[in-house]
């Protein structure tokens, strides 16, 4: 099926002409007709399947001019740099029309995102955080709001925003049509679906736990940090394929520590992102990273979800994903747009456990490599990686177990003598005793 079959006006189809589009993805052909006839939907899809356009095509499809000033369309993502890929996208397919957007999110200065409401939107797209602290100012009014969309909410809630989540859905007018888009599922999410959605038709596309099948997959068994290191930096020094690299690290310390020592190595190869990060710093690492000026790209997990990052040609898990569904949105960001992608996963033996549910849920083995010749193996130790010897301590000698050391002994005979002062205190202390008796 063409874009020409979808009942789009004159404005979308010259936007996707210039773009380039000529034929729907499954998810934007499923979507389509349900989101115009005002049902509530329910989208489960992988990164990668085209889902933004999946329901920016209906909601700009509907859209009417409007010079009123609240919102009608809401889309609510985990991210800052999801909130911005959004708006891009937006800008694209409005390009023949007057509708206003506006992004809102935090790191950014609230009085002027204020001002830019109270002027009038059509469509924001927001984090929950600063969403919410706008709605309480009392400048943006969620009373309008006709569609909410919920995009990558299993990553809102594995983020912590359920409670800012819950907070603005209460807030929303009971008349609207609500959208919902996730990788995956699980009783959080349908909680949710229970209460605030209305009989929500649901597609599912890609099914759950299958990755995408123009990615290659492979994995080392690697026993620590730094062997780790030295693998990484054997292979962008002696694979030529790897030219655009995305790394991810399980945690913001790691992801530093990691771009710390690479940097030293490769020193105008390399560039960071994690949250921790000023946004100006955020959104110039993956701006210099998606042009090609940098090569290797060292990510926590915040852009494994929804941001559109072209030919990647490696995904290597520098850490192994303690989740199977993390592991199935970091490699989903390559191998995409009918391009072959290769995924590497560096696994040491505590992360083994990790690997045998992610084949489990994907009911397929990771090909195996030996590490090359000419890796070497360290024996050197980070600080998380040493043995914790208080915890040891504390397991062999146990609760009940426990004997009191020298510290604990106890007092001499002559310590136990308790001091009653001098003996003239003494005799003072009887004649009160006297006199009060006599008394």
């Amino acid at each position: 099926m063409s874009f020409d079959k979808l009942n789009l006006n004159k404005a979308l189809i010259s936007s996707l002409d210039d773009l380039g589009y000529i034929e729907p993805t499954p998810i934007q052909e499923k979507a389509f007709p349900i989101i115009m006839s005002g049902k509530d939907m329910i989208g489960i899809a992988q990164t990668g399947t085209g889902k933004t356009f999946a329901y920016l095509l209906p909601i700009l499809r509907n859209l009417k001019f409007s010079d009123q000033k609240h919102p009608r369309v809401l889309i609510v993502v985990p991210t800052r740099e999801l909130v911005l890929q959004i708006v891009k996208e937006i800008e694209k397919l409005s390009t023949y029309t007057s509708i206003r957007f506006l992004a809102i999110y935090g790191g950014t200065n609230m009085a002027t995102q204020k001002q830019l409401v109270y002027n009038g939107v059509d469509i924001i797209v927001a984090t929950p955080g600063r969403l919410v602290d706008l709605s309480l100012t009392g400048i943006l009014r969620l009373k309008d709001i006709k569609q909410l969309v919920i995009d990558e909410v299993d990553q809102m809630f594995s983020l912590g925003f359920r409670q800012q989540l819950l907070s603005f859905l209460e807030s929303l007018p009971n008349k609207r049509q609500n959208l919902m888009f996730s990788a995956t599922m699980n009783e959080e999410i349908e909680a949710v679906i229970a209460k605030y959605f209305y009989q929500p038709l649901k597609i599912e596309v890609t099914p759950h736990g299958t990755p995408l099948e123009k990615i290659i997959q492979v994995c080392y068994h690697v026993p620590n940090f730094n062997t780790k290191v030295n693998l990484l930096e054997y292979l962008l020094k002696n694979d030529e394929s790897l030219n655009k690299v995305l790394v991810f690290s399980a945690t913001k310390k790691l992801a530093d520590s990691l771009f710390d020592t690479l940097k030293l190595r490769f020193p105008d190869d390399v560039v960071v992102i994690h949250s921790n990060l000023s946004q100006t710093a955020r959104i110039n690492s993956l701006k210099q990273f998606h042009e090609g000026t940098k090569r290797v790209l060292v990510a926590t997990d915040i852009v494994a979800r929804g941001l559109d990052i072209t030919d990647v040609t490696h995904v290597i898990n520098f850490d192994t994903p303690e989740t199977p569904e993390d592991y199935i949105h970091r490699i989903g960001r390559t191998g995409r747009a009918n391009k072959d992608g290769v995924a590497i996963t560096f696994i040491n033996e505590a992360e083994q456990e990790y690997q045998v549910a992610i084949e489990t849920m994907m009911n397929k083995a990771i090909p195996y490599e030996s590490l090359p010749e000419g890796v070497v193996v360290s024996k050197v130790l980070t600080d998380d990686e040493l043995p914790k010897m208080i915890d040891k301590i504390k397991q062999k000698k146990g609760k009940d177990n426990y004997v009191p050391g020298p510290a604990f002994h106890e007092k001499k005979e002559k310590n136990k003598k308790v001091n009653l002062g001098s003996a003239s205190q003494k005799e003072k202390l009887k004649g009160k005793i006297r006199t009060y008796r006599r008394n």
